[in-house]
């Protein structure tokens, strides 16, 4: 709906639905239309008008592109308390999955897709198969996602149909976003399902590999994520996945940085050579960096993982530990997972640096978060064997800002440290 639809929000009259219900059987379609917005409206502030199920179905057949979008919605939210209702409009999203429009061909499908009723969905297979073989590669698309809708509905069917197989051949597709939607539906199936559906052999990679150059961003993340499961047959074979993977570290998206990332991670567990890791270490630090200067709930996912990624290869950001120190003005969630990193890349190099970052947040006016900076000292002090006394030195001094509970942890950790063995 566009801004000046806000009307069809307006506060209700006594007696609405019958109106609605005349407007709905109006022969004009203008008035219809109207109708149907303001159904549309008063169902999304949480209004009960499932009784006019019928009469909104009945609008069903038209040509106007925006309308049917608006009943389809309808039948969506209504379909699965009204089962028997909703089989009215079988018919109609059969002649609509055979339209000449493929905007109408693709809305038909998706929505029946999204009809979870099974009554439905046993007339929703012919109408997909002749989708997923469509001659417009966006009804393809779209009919892909919908075999991962239906498995989710009836799995046994799938499989008798012969959709997985249909899926499978959608991966050789030569439109690129055909063959992401195929991955992202194989991939969402195989979560579901117990045996295996989905394996990535060498002719698929090579496919696989082509789309990655071609397809959406979105397209990119589900490619690489399907990837990232590929085992490699030896050191060089990962090598050159690694290769054609690299240039998606410099990528706008977080989303495909960090799937990247994860995939080049699985593949450098094959490769033998000190030199190309070293390099492949170098290439990922940057888009790593880069990802803290976005919003503070994206660089919380980026930290999440950055966390995780720091315990298997803490090389790759051993000289960006700057980076991690805390700002003013940063939430406290992002602090939290800053100070995790931090005590993971602290080293006998940066130590100093690190005890003055942790000694000034012990002064914070955040209680939970002194205590983990506190805490923060003695754990380095216990990591790194050389650096004990000084951690211990620092919180010898936190204890003479005689603040309760900085005294409390600080006490606790420099009695820990002299106990520990190291």
């Amino acid at each position: 709906m566009s801004g000046h639809d806000s009307k069809y929000f307006s506060t209700t009259k006594k007696g609405e639905i019958p109106e609605l219900k005349e407007e709905l059987n109006s022969q004009y379609k203008d008035k219809r239309k109207d109708a149907v917005k303001k159904v549309i409206a008063a169902m999304t502030v949480g209004k009960d008008v499932s009784s006019l199920f019928t009469d909104v179905v009945n609008c069903m057949q038209t040509e106007n592109l925006e309308l049917k979008k608006l009943v389809y919605l309808y039948l969506i939210n209504y379909a699965k308390s009204q089962p028997d209702l909703a089989i009215l409009a079988v018919n109609t999203f059969v002649k609509d999955s055979q339209d000449p429009n493929p905007l109408i061909r693709a809305l038909a499908v998706r929505t029946m897709g999204c009809i979870r009723v099974d009554k439905i969905t046993e007339y929703l297979c012919d109408p997909l198969q002749r989708c997923l073989k469509d001659d417009d590669p966006y009804v393809r698309k779209t009919a892909a996602i919908c075999v991962a809708k239906l498995y989710d509905i009836n799995a046994e069917l799938v499989e008798d149909r012969g959709f997985l197989d249909s899926l499978k051949d959608l991966i050789s597709d030569n439109n690129p976003m055909v063959v992401a939607n195929a991955v992202a539906a194989l991939a969402e199936i195989q979560e579901n399902s117990s045996g295996p559906i989905f394996e990535i052999t060498t002719p698929t990679l090579t496919k696989l590999l082509t789309a990655l150059n071609e397809c959406t961003e979105w397209g990119q993340v589900f490619i690489l994520d399907a990837l990232s499961r590929y085992k490699a047959s030896d050191a060089r074979e990962a090598e050159n996945i690694v290769e054609r993977v690299t240039p998606r570290l410099q990528h706008a998206n977080c989303a495909v940085v960090l799937s990247a990332v994860k995939m080049i991670l699985q593949q450098m567990e094959l490769i033998t050579s000190t030199d190309v890791v070293r390099n492949l270490c170098k290439k990922m630090a940057p888009p790593l960096v880069t990802l803290l200067s976005a919003e503070p709930e994206i660089q919380y996912v980026a930290l999440r993982n950055i966390n995780l990624i720091v315990q298997r290869r803490p090389t790759i950001l051993a000289h960006e530990i700057k980076v991690f120190f805390c700002k003013y003005n940063d939430p406290i969630y992002v602090k939290m997972e800053k100070l995790e990193i931090m005590i993971k890349l602290a080293s006998d190099r940066n130590i100093d640096q690190v005890l003055l970052e942790f000694k000034e947040y012990a002064t914070e006016v955040d209680v939970d978060f002194v205590r983990k900076a506190v805490r923060a000292i003695g754990r380095c002090a216990i990591k790194l064997e050389r650096a004990a006394e000084r951690c211990i030195s620092v919180l010898l001094e936190l204890i003479k800002i005689k603040v309760n509970y900085v005294v409390q942890e600080a006490i606790i950790n420099a009695c820990v440290c002299n106990l520990n063995p190291s």
